[in-house]
């Protein structure tokens, strides 16, 4: 019991890590941003999760924060894998959503681990299309139960992961993604983490291991 625990609360405790490494590795990057080259540090409203993980800064410095970010990235996409897998057996089961959600889920995670890569903006796309698929099965599993908050928790991702993809595909707005970045991912994430409380209390009303 105290296994399944465990693996029932790493989304929450990797979530933790990855936004206390977030806010660590935002004090090493030697600064530049899409407003200005030549800021100095991380500008939360104008610079990119990203930018933490490039080699050099966006001034031309060394980037000091990368391999913490990268850590804090790949901690996360674990994390949320973890919770996919654990989404998909207590909501889906064995149900063809279920295998669609678990795989498009480790396609999703695999690529978006590398966005550190050069292949960033191939990557970023690779994940956002599996991911794609991954939301839609977790909207569709919610909106099937009786969790309204997280209904209507779900449509507000929705629209902030579309907006997102619009202005980073049509560069409309440009200047406002980083911001609209980082209030998608406080969303996302506290959506998650309460989804994944709920999980937690469906498994053990289902006894489910």
């Amino acid at each position: 019991m105290q296994n399944k625990s465990i693996v029932d609360y790493i989304p929450f405790i990797g979530i933790i890590i990855f936004v206390a490494l977030y806010i660590y590795t935002s004090t090493l990057y030697p600064g530049g941003s899409q407003a200005d080259l030549q800021s100095v540090g991380y500008d939360w409203i104008h610079n990119y999760w990203c930018n933490l993980m490039n080699d050099q800064a966006m001034n031309g410095q060394s980037n000091p924060a990368k391999p913490f970010a990268v850590d804090a990235m790949v901690i996360l996409c674990l994390s949320l894998l973890v919770f996919f897998m654990q989404f998909a057996l207590v909501f889906e089961g064995g149900k063809t959503w279920g295998q669609i959600i678990k795989w498009n889920a480790i396609l999703s995670m695999s690529f978006a681990m590398l966005m550190f890569t050069a292949y960033h903006d191939v990557m970023t796309m690779l994940s956002s299309i599996f991911g794609l698929f991954v939301v839609i099965g977790i909207i569709r599993a919610v909106y099937k139960s009786n969790l309204t908050i997280y209904k209507i928790g779900g449509f507000l991702c929705l629209v902030l992961l579309g907006i997102n993809n619009y202005i980073y595909y049509s560069l409309d707005g440009i200047g406002v993604l980083p911001l609209v970045q980082k209030i998608t991912f406080v969303v996302v994430l506290i959506w998650i983490l309460g989804l994944n409380f709920e999980m937690v209390e469906m498994k053990r009303n289902k006894n489910i291991g």
